[in-house]
């Protein structure tokens, strides 16, 4: 029986159990899919450096120990960079956490006498929620860990896709028939393109949020202005969340460094038009890729990433959900897909012309 024949519910059903069981796949096998999903992401990026490396005669080999070695003095730089900044806020660690504790115990007296909230149980309530936090906490410190042993693994894994990056693509072509050979070179070349676009123009955007950042909090006083400017902007990377956490770090610094509310205020104004600027000027004209993700899309697939893959999963579902939109563009079946992660909004919905029509023929 043709495919077409089967019922809708019987052809849904295949498709979410086949759903069910790619997620349940991804998701036990996160430790081999996600250092192999950045590393394909980062070959992408430094394909075209190691592309004119060896078009100088560079054996390909030295090639892409070349591009890999210059990649790793680059990210080695900002790793120099954030521990020298870390280190002079270890050093006053000591007083915040005693002007912290002189905040808390004033918070905690307004608190009993506002709401007649006593004291011992707003103590007894912190325990129970510090009780409950030791798992995320440890599920958030295996993130860590994991995102270090990553860049152990990954290094191995980008070196051998530059290394058959040919071999890979041949697989692509081959796979398919030969009409849908045009097809093909589209999505991959499509895929490329933005993949690229994305990584670079979010690299210099966070370069540009850092900068205004730092000069933002330095200007208003704020203690490690500069290690707080460039953490929000490494934060603001995973979209939408991470920036009502960037906005929380300086805020925080400011209440327990300073008098007064005159500082936190100017960080929220500051934060706020660095946001407008951001969103308004710098994703459209920088980031900006022939492939566009609406809003209400991404806030969910960074939360099924979260999910998923956890905090990897938060920076890989963008670039992820964008490849799948060139892929659903491509195929006659799945291009309402690709509309529906679209930032394209229709004028009109299918049903309001269809009623206008019916208007017209009566």
């Amino acid at each position: 029986m043709p495919a077409k024949e089967y019922p809708f519910y019987l052809k849904s059903t295949v498709i979410m159990f086949g759903l069910i069981l790619l997620v349940y796949i991804m998701f036990q096998l996160a430790d081999v899919f996600v250092p192999i999903a950045y590393s394909l992401f980062a070959a992408i990026l430094l394909n075209p450096l190691c592309n004119k490396l060896e078009e100088r005669k560079i054996p390909k080999v030295l090639a892409i120990s070349l591009t890999l070695l210059l990649a790793s003095v680059a990210i080695a730089g900002v790793f120099y960079f954030l521990s020298t900044q870390i280190i002079q806020f270890g050093d006053s660690l000591p007083m915040l956490q005693k002007k912290l504790g002189a905040i808390s115990v004033t918070t905690q007296q307004w608190v009993a006498t506002t709401f007649g909230y006593t004291i011992q149980k707003q103590n007894q309530l912190i325990k129970e929620a510090m009780d409950n936090s030791h798992a995320l906490l440890g599920s958030t410190l295996g993130s860590v860990v994991g995102v270090l042993g990553l860049v152990f693994i990954i290094p191995v894994y980008v070196f051998l896709v530059l290394y058959y990056k040919t071999l890979l693509l041949n697989f692509f072509y081959e796979v398919f028939s030969e009409e849908n050979t045009k097809r093909v070179a589209e999505v991959l070349k499509e895929t490329k393109t933005a993949i690229q676009s994305y990584i670079i123009g979010l690299l210099i955007e966070m370069m540009i949020v850092a900068a205004m950042n730092s000069v933002a909090l330095v200007l208003l006083g704020v203690k490690y202005g500069i290690l707080i400017g460039v953490i929000g902007a490494i934060l603001n990377l995973v979209p939408y969340l991470g920036g009502i956490i960037a906005i929380a770090l300086p805020v925080l610094m400011a209440t327990v460094t300073k008098d007064g509310y005159g500082t936190q205020l100017g960080v929220i104004i500051a934060y706020m038009v660095i946001q407008f600027i951001d969103n308004n000027v710098l994703v459209p004209r920088i980031v900006s890729s022939k492939v566009q993700i609406n809003a209400l899309m991404s806030i969910i697939v960074v939360l099924l990433g979260n999910m998923l893959w956890g905090l990897s999963g938060m920076f890989l579902s963008i670039p992820f959900v964008a490849v799948l939109k060139i892929i659903f563009d491509r195929i006659d079946g799945l291009k309402p897909w690709g509309k529906l992660l679209g930032d394209t909004i229709p004028v009109h919905h299918k049903g309001d012309i269809w009623g206008r029509r019916k208007k017209i023929v009566h």
